[in-house]
């Protein structure tokens, strides 16, 4: 059982999908400890793997379904599930942030979506098993499936939430659909050039037969691009994110907004190195010279609307988008120490955007809004959950020592190195924007302060309120309880951020990727 983890960690979500579809229409609070059993057993077994890849001299991982080996069958014959370093720690990424959400999804589910937690916990474990499988598969065909699977699931765990979520929810299906079927030709243009899916399969015959220069790959290569643009919600390709997170139930958004885009932006960093290999997508295409500038354009625009907005979770998703162009920048600046710092942004935003979506929810339970002008007295109100929600919000800001310091610094660092001013100007600016908004949060919060700056208490510091507005009156600490634990998350994956660094550099080294000016 050691030995096959890596199995594991999708049999147990979706063994456990199947528990909650069958069981749970008998007795549906059986629905709850499966769905938090599992996630645990997927996050045993994400762990353990991540223990043997590191042990590897190789550092990979391979396993392949239904008994083929690659001593009688050629690669890309069996479905081979394939962990390198870089696989590994975005798995568990979205394991642990899948784990925290199952343990405070209890209450949320029970209010928002009564008498549906057979099929919303169906449909959780559906998503983290594709997304996970995202992560760990070796072939660009199965890729697609599980990039669907994942989709799929999604619109069923968006349509569950208001009114609006259904409209929110056809947004995302249109373009979601235009995404992936623009990724999907390009892989059929990559098996008509290769004649193989597995990925080391096809950058092997991408090597062999020189094809660098063929037309057919660079339009492959572009179709793929774009279909993974629109499905990680790079701007403009962005439209269906805001709707559809602040539409949805507080549990699907915040298993969402931390993973998805995410995880979209994995599969590039995975197809841009691994697949079409180094010099192909950096050297052979014109993409290193665009996409700096089309990242410029995204920050500063989704920078902008953050500023506009006036609710928390619409504020937070288009803060989303904005790191997404981050970490879009970090892969297109063609360097070393962007890539370290998109990858471990990967992370960092995982981490930092899971604490912001649990302390949203909490406050939306007790406070019955996210609208700035209904957070007044939630310092005295909700002291641990604000401390938690702020947490997240310094990282996103980039204050040491949380993780989303050190990802930036690295990000800034690329931009230096590789002399891409324009990019570091805009990571300035759009951290300046955070900077603005959640001090006005704080400002709105603790000092009771209106939109045209006018004191609503009878002084300085006073809240306007009575005792009973302000009396202590935490979450429940179920709830209450994961935010705490995403919050430590985001502090422990700050300070000890070399030790990921060094699993990255890891990776990263077989590339031999610039660490100087590359043009």
């Amino acid at each position: 059982m050691m030995e096959n983890a890596i199995a594991w960690i999708l049999i147990f979500p979706l063994f456990g999908s199947v528990a909650c579809a069958i069981l749970g229409m008998g007795n549906k609070k059986l629905c709850y400890p499966i769905a938090v059993l599992s996630m645990a057993g997927s996050l045993w077994g994400g762990i353990e793997t991540l223990r043997q890849v590191i042990a590897s001299e190789v550092h990979t991982v391979s396993y392949i379904f239904g008994g083929w080996t690659l001593d009688n069958y050629p690669r890309g014959v069996g479905i081979e599930f394939h962990a390198d370093i870089l696989g590994i720690l975005i798995t568990l990424v979205v394991l642990g942030v899948g784990f925290i959400v199952a343990i405070y999804s209890k209450l949320p589910v029970q209010d928002e979506t009564p008498n549906k937690e057979s099929l919303f916990y169906t449909l959780f474990l559906l998503q983290i098993t594709g997304l996970a499988g995202i992560c760990l598969t070796g072939d660009a065909f199965n890729l697609y499936v599980l990039i669907e699977v994942a989709a799929l699931t999604g619109y069923g765990l968006i349509a569950m939430g208001s009114k609006r979520a259904e409209a929110a929810t056809f947004n995302y299906v249109i373009l979601g659909t235009i995404g992936a079927s623009l990724y999907l030709l390009g892989v059929g243009y990559i098996y008509i050039k290769t004649g193989t899916l597995n990925m080391v399969g096809i950058h092997d015959v991408i090597v062999a037969n020189g094809l660098a220069d063929s037309a057919t790959m660079q339009v492959a290569f572009v179709l793929v691009g774009i279909g993974i643009l629109i499905k990680m919600a790079f701007f403009p390709f962005h439209a269906w994110l805001p709707n559809a997170y602040c539409n949805a139930p507080t549990v699907t958004s915040s298993l969402l907004a931390p993973l998805v885009t995410k995880v979209m932006i994995y599969v590039m960093i995975r197809m841009v190195l691994s697949v079409f290999g180094v010099e192909f997508s950096f050297e052979s295409t014109l993409w290193v010279d665009v996409m700096p500038w089309l990242v410029v354009v995204a920050i500063i625009c989704a920078a902008v609307m953050a500023l506009a907005q006036r609710e928390i979770k619409r504020m937070l998703a288009y803060l989303i988008v904005a790191e997404v162009g981050y970490m879009v920048g970090g892969v297109w600046i063609y360097n070393y120490y962007g890539l370290i710092g998109s990858i471990f942004h990967v992370i960092s935003d995982a981490c930092m955007t899971l604490c912001l979506f649990l302390g949203a929810g909490l406050i939306l339970r007790k406070a019955k809004t996210t609208h700035f002008d209904g957070l007044r007295g939630l310092f005295s109100k909700m002291p641990l959950t604000m401390t938690g929600f702020f947490i997240g919000g310094f990282s996103i800001i980039g204050l040491p020592p949380t993780c989303g310091f050190f990802s930036k610094w690295y990000l800034i660092t690329g931009g230096m190195v590789s002399q891409r001013w324009e990019y570091m100007v805009v990571l300035m600016f759009s951290t300046m924007v955070m900077v603005v908004l959640f001090f006005r949060l704080i400002e709105r919060i603790h000092l009771a302060v209106s939109e045209s700056g006018e004191n609503l208490g009878h002084g300085h510091g006073d809240l306007g309120l009575t005792k009973e507005q302000t009396r202590f009156d935490e979450g429940p600490l179920s709830m209450l309880i994961p935010l705490l634990l995403a919050a430590t998350v985001v502090l422990v994956v700050g300070i000890y951020n070399q030790d990921i660094v060094n699993l990255i550099e890891i990776f990263l080294d077989e590339f031999n990727l610039p660490k100087g000016v590359s043009h």
